[in-house]
């Protein structure tokens, strides 16, 4: 992948927290990021890429906003994916084509028969390969899908099947994972005396002696924070972690494949936008040996804020200048269901790309979300739906014919062959024939759908 995707997502992520508020929430930018760059497939090639060709600036992306060069729908759609729309379809593809083994995803994009045209045929020849494509299910294919993909966390996909829907697409991203090394557990007054929750809860987690990563960062948006690293069983080892395979792509190579959690605490009046653009910032190089913006221990004064408490001790240590820096955290169990509205963040532009395919502008867009962590490890999952919908026709007539054959009749099995395009030898060659004029009565065995209907 030659573009770094953070950015752009960060970015994204901005706008979707910003829109739930300070509120207990919890969302999958990515899963809808990717459903925007499918959409962005359907940008004609030049206008994707800018009027030269090419997309702008040496990273790949077009622009600081993703959009240089570009006119109208298709700006407007770079503008929400902070990239220019042919970078997003081909990062889109990475991603879903060579799925992480801890994080399993799946993309889809159905159609009501009857409304096929060339230009939507095409679209859909463009997607990527692991993007499943077909006719739209109803209501209960639908739900079935977000269970699914969603490992079983969302039961319901996030939008109410209609008449008047053409087109959907749908994206999941879930994982189940176990942390590494679990979390130790402290009395709920570990979070200090000025926390809400230090008497609304009896128990919290604290950083097992070994195996969690925490430490005190500086960062531009948000001050000085408080930063906690858990890692989830490396994939593959057979003890944590879901991984991929069947529809998700069996036989990933797992080595190298990780999940970490990072939590980032800052001070209590600062903005939550300001808090998550940190927390986006400090991920991005959460593994590195020595994270961006650390603090040094012995640069900050001893005592208690609301997010520490620093003390000093006499130890026996080896450290070079006999100065050793030691980080404990504690920090509670939380879990979230949520469900957020998506038309205004990106996906009215995609309805209106879309459009000149499907004959519609018209979209709806939402994504329902869990999640869950804890002492032994973190699930989450969030599927996201995007319907484009067509007004209902005027009111008509319609002649429904039920046939009966409830008499003697006749059956012919004729075989079709349309092999390379063409017609085939055996094209139209009656195999069996028969005439039923004893029907039998439908078999026990029968009577039970089969599996996976």
């Amino acid at each position: 992948m030659t573009t770094n995707l953070h950015a752009p997502l960060a970015r994204y992520a901005a706008r979707l927290h910003g829109a739930a508020g300070d509120r207990h929430h919890v969302a999958s930018p990515l899963g809808a990021w990717l459903l925007l760059a499918l959409c962005a497939s359907a940008v004609p090639e030049r206008a994707a890429a800018g009027p030269d060709g090419h997309a702008a600036g040496p990273d790949g992306n077009a622009g600081p906003d993703g959009h240089a060069g570009l006119d109208g729908d298709a700006a407007d759609l770079a503008d929400a994916l902070g990239i220019a729309p042919a970078q997003a379809a081909r990062i889109a593809a990475d991603l879903l084509d060579a799925p992480h083994p801890l994080v399993p995803s799946a993309t889809a994009v159905w159609h009501r028969p009857g409304t096929e045209t060339a230009g939507l045929d095409a679209w859909r020849a463009a997607l990527p390969r692991a993007t499943g494509t077909g006719p739209l299910p109803d209501q209960a294919g639908l739900d079935a899908w977000a269970r699914e993909h969603s490992l079983g966390l969302v039961e319901r996909f996030p939008l109410t099947l209609t008449p008047r829907v053409t087109l959907a697409l749908a994206s999941a991203v879930a994982t189940r994972i176990s942390w590494a090394t679990p979390f130790d557990l402290a009395p709920a007054g570990t979070l200090g005396p000025d926390s809400p929750w230090a008497g609304r809860l009896t128990r919290v987690l604290r950083t097992p002696a070994h195996g969690h990563r925490a430490w005190i960062a500086a960062t531009p948006e948000a001050g000085d924070v408080a930063v906690h690293v858990a890692a989830a069983q490396p994939a593959g080892d057979g003890t944590g972690g879901h991984e991929a395979g069947g529809a998700h792509g069996g036989g990933t190579d797992t080595a190298g494949a990780g999940l970490s959690v990072v939590s980032v605490a800052a001070a209590p009046g600062v903005a939550p936008a300001d808090v998550l653009a940190a927390a986006y910032r400090i991920a991005a190089d959460a593994d590195a040996d020595e994270p961006a913006g650390r603090r040094s221990l012995f640069d900050l004064p001893l005592g208690d804020t609301p997010l520490w408490t620093l003390r000093e001790e006499a130890v026996r240590t080896f450290a070079p200048d006999r100065r050793e820096q030691r980080h404990t955290a504690a920090l509670p169990c939380w879990s979230a269901r949520d469900e957020h509205d998506l038309t205004g963040i990106g996906f009215a532009a995609a309805g209106r790309v879309l459009a000149p395919l499907v004959g519609t502008g018209d979209v709806r867009a939402r994504q329902a979300v869990a999640a869950r962590y804890d002492r032994y490890g973190f699930a989450a999952a969030a599927v996201t739906g995007m319907f484009a919908r067509v007004s209902l026709p005027p009111l008509g007539v319609a002649r429904v014919a039920e046939l009966r054959f409830g008499h003697p009749y006749a059956v012919v099995a004729v075989a079709t062959d349309r092999r390379g395009g063409g017609t085939g030898p055996w094209h139209g060659v009656p195999v069996f024939s028969g005439w039923v004029a004893e029907p039998d009565d439908v078999p026990d065995a029968d009577l039970t759908d089969p599996p996976g209907a």
